[in-house]
């Protein structure tokens, strides 16, 4: 390989290289973080980095995309020094011997950039047709890609004979008795690897939450059969609070979580606070989200006046109304007393505890939904629900014996 070419190849991976230590740091943040900060290039809706690092895309077999971008560098840098790497010796020994089966790097990063190009366009595609949001610095390296595969080509080859030649140098190398017993070791591990970062996602939380917001977003049936206007232990040491809109579904989500972790969890109580997002009883809304939630509210705190405020708060949120009338029919067969329940959803006493909700839910910076306030700490949005009992558990509740 002639110096030019192997000093830009070199700048060219060096700067993918760097670019995908920042995507790293990037998605550790958005993912591990919850007190990092914006990135510098998540600047609107569209170009939106940390957007795309939360999403469930964002990895590939539980391992983060930057990651394997960090690994595609490094095997480019690998390849344009591999005939430097043959003659390094210590002792006799030579630490990168197996590096002589590499005759044409040239024509491996040329057939890698290519292929790593093709399937960043689908990467491209997904995030702007499925994500709707864009990382610029994953759309700089998809671009890079192709420069370094487009640059390394061998002037006597063109792009058919490249894979061609990558191809027969890899059978080639495989005849080879311990260059084949080499890469099934290394093939075994790393499916070891991959089948551990897949089962756990360890490395991809997102993928946890969208797995339980699937698993949790169906209704709830019989499954947890809860009654009554308190949810645990009435005399519990850890009580937790929620704050939900009836037509939010994620708010969906983490009442089914909260309802499961009562279920395999004691010295847990969970208080529920209504917070619609509805301009006709919310006096901070300034544009309308969710129109109607004000209603099923007032329905939830009248049920409560029946001793019945959970197997409300359920029904609420497993079925969709269109009518009050509807309300009022699936009401019934909670064995409600109807008018009594109509009446009290319009009463004086109830449209002021649902106003005090609301206060007090924005007196304490919560102003979107679904909340959970466990002791002092406070958390907008969902978790993962094995990292949700972890919680639970370390501020006092117990595992049921």
């Amino acid at each position: 390989m002639k110096l030019s070419k192997r000093i830009i190849l070199t700048i060219l991976a060096l700067i993918g290289f760097l670019t995908s230590v920042k995507l790293s740091f990037i998605y550790m943040d958005a993912n591990f973080n919850p007190y990092a900060l914006s990135s510098f290039c998540s600047i609107n809706d569209l170009i939106d980095c940390d957007g795309v690092a939360k999403t469930g895309h964002s990895q590939f077999f539980g391992v983060p995309l930057a990651f394997w971008g960090l690994f595609l560098y490094f095997i480019f840098l690998f390849f344009t020094y591999v005939d430097k790497l043959q003659k390094i010796e210590i002792k006799g020994f030579k630490l990168f011997g197996f590096a002589e089966v590499f005759k044409r790097p040239e024509s491996y990063i040329c057939a890698l950039g290519i292929i790593a190009f093709l399937i960043s366009m689908s990467l491209a595609c997904i995030s702007i047709f499925e994500i709707q949001k864009i990382c610029i610095l994953c759309f700089f390296t998809y671009i890079l890609n192709l420069i370094i595969g487009l640059y390394a080509k061998p002037a006597d080859e063109n792009y058919f004979q490249v894979f061609k030649t990558s191809f027969i140098d890899f059978i080639d190398a495989l005849k080879i008795k311990k260059y084949a017993i080499a890469f099934v070791i290394v093939l075994l591990a790393a499916i070891g690897i991959l089948s551990y970062t897949t089962i756990t996602n360890v490395l991809a939380p997102q993928v946890k939450l969208q797995k339980d917001i699937k698993t949790y977003s169906t209704p709830n049936g019989d499954e947890y059969k809860i009654s009554g206007n308190v949810l645990g232990d009435p005399k519990a040491g850890l009580v937790v609070h929620e704050y939900t809109d009836y037509q939010c579904p994620f708010c969906f989500v983490l009442n089914t979580m909260l309802i499961r972790a009562v279920s395999e969890l004691e010295n847990l109580q969970v208080v529920h606070h209504n917070l619609p997002l509805d301009m006709e009883c919310n006096p901070t809304m300034k544009s309308q989200m969710h129109p109607g939630s004000c209603l099923l509210a007032k329905y939830a705190i009248a049920a409560g006046l029946q001793g019945k405020y959970w197997e409300m708060n359920n029904m609420l949120f497993d079925k969709e109304f269109e009518s009050e009338d509807e309300i009022l029919k699936e009401a019934a067969k909670l064995g409600l007393d109807t008018q009594k329940l109509k009446e009290d959803a319009e009463s004086q006493k109830v449209k002021e505890q649902l106003q005090k909700e609301i206060k007090e839910s924005i007196d304490i910076g919560i102003d979107g939904t679904p909340a959970l306030r466990i002791n002092m700490e406070t958390k907008i949005g969902i978790i993962p629900y094995e990292e949700l009992k972890e919680k639970l558990i370390k501020a006092g509740a117990r595992e049921r014996k």
